[in-house]
């Protein structure tokens, strides 16, 4: 699942940042509306947190600009204590939903968590190749009738690789999307990964689901494995 992170305060997007990514989420940041707008525009996310004091444009300008556009991402608008009129302005700008600052994390989790379900609905149903399925929002995997209990990681893998299935997906392009291209990640974590993967989906079933491509990345077999 990937997440842009729309607000001006240093600390608190280090801070939504570190959380989200431990829960396994890629997550991309701005500090301004200009140019939050222009990432929300040009690339895909399964939701928006978006503060509405932003220099340049503000959250409710840059809501409505992508309703505009046709952009039908969940929006969580963060808003000021106790401002009605703020909270009201942004469902009437294209927000989903709205959280009052000073937050509660887990709140906060729990909204967006709620938010990509809602948008997941409307998007797209379950993704489902031969006998795996993932429900990514409520994070579960299944193989069959079994249950197979996945990190948080291991699910955003997965799951990027199921909505690619039979295409080759570069491992630099995992790396991006799943840990949002973090300096500190390399491409070894990758290759962790999906070797961890294989010892869940895979192996215990007979299955040979995810498969290497030389010099390419990986592919996911059309049929499941």
């Amino acid at each position: 699942m990937r997440v842009l992170v729309v607000d001006d305060e240093p600390s608190m997007v280090t801070s939504l940042r570190r959380g989200l990514e431990a829960e396994g989420y890629a997550v991309d940041v701005c500090f301004d509306g200009e140019d939050g707008l222009w990432r929300a525009t040009e690339f895909d996310y399964d939701v928006v947190v978006l503060d509405i004091m932003l220099p340049k444009l503000n959250g409710f300008v840059v809501a409505t600009r992508l309703r505009d556009a046709g952009r039908e991402v969940p929006i969580l608008m963060l808003t000021a204590k106790d401002g009605e009129l703020d909270q009201a302005e942004a469902l009437d700008c294209g927000a989903d939903d709205f959280l009052s600052k000073p937050f509660s994390y887990p709140v906060l989790l729990a909204r967006l968590r709620a938010l990509i379900r809602r948008g997941s609905s409307h998007r797209r149903s379950l993704p489902v190749v031969g006998d795996l399925r993932v429900d990514i929002a409520a994070r579960r995997c299944w193989r069959g009738d079994v249950e197979v209990q996945l990190t948080a990681r291991e699910l955003a893998v997965l799951d990027y690789l199921l909505h690619r299935t039979g295409e080759v997906v570069a491992k630099q392009e995992l790396l991006r999307h799943v840990w949002a291209d973090d300096e500190r990640v390399t491409i070894n974590a990758v290759e962790v990964v999906v070797g961890y993967l294989r010892r869940k989906i895979d192996r215990p079933f007979g299955r040979h689901s995810v498969e290497t491509v030389r010099g390419g990345g990986y592919r996911l077999a059309a049929d499941g494995g």
